[in-house]
């Protein structure tokens, strides 16, 4: 589990969030949500520990990561996995030299260690055999699955994914959604998603946060999503006319 509480962030005299208060439970895809300049990265940035907050503080279970020195956050972000929105993949390096990436640099385990652990990895994945491979000779699915199983390779309690489906056609971007939420279950980790895709909202949100303007409008589950009156979230899940024509259709057949 992690907890923000009462995180603001200002860059000079802008103040880019605005108190957050929210918890992010253990063994589901919590998920942050909101229009581009919500403080969505930010506020990821800051539970990651790659920005200080202004005030407040974040909490990794019951220990207090705004207050640790820099060998305690190794220690945390050793637990932490890390999916980012362009894949981040080394392009002269192979699939499996990418997804042994951190624990070449985070681990002392034989050769032979590391290579039953990124076999498990990319199995997970579904990318076995794809070892040899370069990015540039896969799919962008691929990579997000390259990307995942790097992300995985430590066994970490936390995994943080930004925009995961950035750039995918909906089929493969469904195909992300669900083996996230399948290792996220599977290993019983605090999943944090950064998303403005309205179908991993309704697939996999166990827990979603919408922000607007740095602060936080609205929480809940994707159970709860069309039923709610807030109109902030309104607005965000039917931004496009092709959501507004079937939302309307919808109103039309109830009355």
């Amino acid at each position: 589990m992690i907890r923000a509480v009462d995180i603001r962030k200002s860059f000079d005299e802008t103040e880019v969030l605005k108190g957050i208060s929210m918890t992010f439970e253990k063994g589901k895809t919590n998920l942050i949500i909101g229009r581009s300049g919500a403080g969505k990265t930010v506020l990821l940035k800051l539970l990651v520990g790659l920005m200080e907050p202004t005030e407040g503080e974040i909490w990794y279970g019951d220990e207090n990561f705004s207050q640790m020195g820099k060998k305690q956050r190794r220690e945390i972000r050793m637990e932490v996995g890390m999916l980012f929105q362009g894949s981040a993949l080394f392009d002269s390096m192979t699939v499996e030299e990418n997804v042994s990436f951190p624990l070449d640099m985070f681990t002392s385990m034989t050769k032979k260690e590391k290579q039953k652990q990124v076999d498990y990895c990319l199995e997970r994945v579904e990318l076995v055999g794809a070892n040899k491979k370069y990015p540039s000779e896969t799919s962008g699915g691929m990579q997000k699955r390259v990307g995942i199983a790097r992300s995985i390779v430590l066994n970490p309690k936390y995994l943080f994914c930004d925009e995961p489906n950035s750039g995918l056609d909906p089929k493969t971007a469904l195909l992300i959604d669900e083996l996230i939420k399948r290792i996220t279950y599977e290993n019983e980790m605090t999943t944090i998603i950064n998303t403005h895709d309205m179908n991993s909202v309704m697939e996999i949100g166990d827990n979603i946060a919408l922000l607007y303007q740095g602060e936080l409008t609205w929480q809940g589950n994707k159970s709860e999503v069309l039923d709610s009156d807030n109109e902030l979230l309104q607005d965000f899940i039917f931004a496009s006319p092709f959501l507004q024509r079937l939302r309307d259709a919808a109103l039309q057949n109830t009355k």
